[in-house]
């Protein structure tokens, strides 16, 4: 069964500090871009932030810019999302997903092979 799974997600405090993890189950990530998104209740699911398939090609959201950094492990098959100067807006379930597109867009309709979504919370 092909599947990515998120972990990491938790309750932080504001200005605090999260790595959230998106592990591949049944194939190789190696040969896809990767997207993190997020979604609260009530409102569309957005681009956070996405890696292509090398590593080389990285797009971010203005909102989250200069605090997010994503990076990608081939050989752990892993891709993360490190997470600073947190924000309560950025409160949200947080998923990954794989795309064969070698351009970084935020298009959820590009991405497939959805995980279910690791909860992060910033709150005091």
């Amino acid at each position: 069964h092909l599947q990515l799974v998120e972990s990491g997600g938790d309750l932080v405090q504001p200005g605090g500090s999260l790595r959230l993890s998106c592990a591949a189950s049944g194939f190789s990530l190696n040969y896809y871009t990767i997207g993190w998104f997020r979604q609260t209740q009530g409102k569309e699911r957005e681009g956070v932030s996405c890696i292509s398939s090398s590593g080389g090609s990285t797009n971010y959201a203005d909102s989250v810019k200069g605090r997010f950094t994503i990076s990608r492990d081939n050989a752990k098959n892993t891709v993360y999302l490190q997470m600073n100067s947190m924000k309560p807006e950025d409160t949200a379930i947080y998923y990954c997903a794989r795309s064969s597109f070698s351009v970084c867009v935020f298009q959820p309709s590009a991405f497939g092979s959805w995980g279910q979504g690791t909860q992060v919370t910033i709150s005091s």
